[in-house]
């Protein structure tokens, strides 16, 4: 990893979470007072929550995982990539540092994971933003993501040719284009066949058809959403996205009727890339009116 460029704007302190299987989850812990607890997606990592990770930990305790196969995590070669795992994981590290009033914040995959773990804890919930992301079956598959099941092939373009995380970096961009810095950032765990296996599973595990083994996971995810149906949320997405697009939105509309939500015309994919300082500006009020 090239740390001259993108440790400019990532300059935390790691913390590491080892799980009952003896994996070693990164996260990082800034701050004090409620936690803001940042869940990514794929091909993301904790440092997409950089500049919000910043602007929070004046006033709160800002918290930022990094998924098992992901960022600056264990990457192992044989393990079970499954949503099910996942919120697991990240239920995990919840209980080990013992968070109550939790402002959870997800975007992409993250909102299945982050929402399918605290859901079962919902009474230690304070409050929820959800940045381009869904947290049930998707209600279509673009078919440049659906190309990269195609067994082999779609292994070999992702792992071996780099044909997922790095188109990511400007196909989720609408706005404007990544700076050097956060293009090397978000791309330098993703350095190699080894790893970026994470990237791969994450698009082997969307579920396409019923007998997927994570479609029934999601639906009992999208079912527990109903124990955080009395919790402040607000929706802050990016119109210009092509996969979690306005049906998405909609969709959350439906399940929190009376969340807050901003709508950016012209941001993509990587609303926090494309529009940060709206979208910050749009947290910090929000916590703002919580405190």
């Amino acid at each position: 990893m090239d740390q001259e460029i993108w440790r400019e704007e990532y300059p935390f302190e790691s913390c590491w979470h080892t799980l009952s299987d003896g994996n070693r989850m990164h996260y990082v812990d800034q701050g004090e007072g409620e936690p803001v607890v940042m869940v990514h997606g794929n091909p993301t990592w904790s440092f997409y929550y950089r500049h919000l990770i910043q602007a929070v930990s004046g006033t709160h305790r800002a918290i930022a995982l990094d998924h098992i196969g992901c960022g600056l995590s264990d990457k192992p070669q044989q393990y079970d990539y499954s949503l099910s795992q996942h919120i697991q994981n990240f239920f995990s590290l919840i209980e080990a540092l013992e968070l109550s009033s939790i402002h959870l914040v997800v975007h992409d995959w993250g909102g299945a994971i982050g929402l399918g773990a605290v859901s079962q804890i919902a009474d230690r919930v304070k409050s929820l933003t959800l940045l381009n992301t869904g947290a049930f079956p998707p209600p279509q598959i673009p078919w440049r993501i659906f190309a990269c099941t195609t067994p082999w092939i779609g292994t070999f373009a992702m792992r071996a040719l780099n044909l997922f995380a790095g188109p990511a970096t400007f196909m989720a961009m609408s706005r404007q284009r990544l700076s050097k810095t956060a293009r090397a950032g978000l791309l330098a765990p993703y350095d190699s066949w080894h790893n970026r296996i994470a990237v791969d599973r994450f698009v082997k595990d969307i579920p396409f058809f019923k007998r997927h083994r994570s479609w029934q996971t999601l639906k009992d995810v999208e079912a527990g959403l109903g124990t955080l149906a009395d919790k402040p949320v607000q929706l802050i997405w990016g119109m210009k996205d092509w996969c979690f697009n306005k049906t998405c939105l909609e969709r959350f509309k439906q399940l929190f009727p009376t969340a807050d939500s901003l709508e950016i015309e012209d941001a993509g994919h990587y609303v926090l890339e494309d529009a940060p300082a709206e979208v910050i500006e749009s947290v910090q009020q929000f916590l703002g009116r919580l405190a």
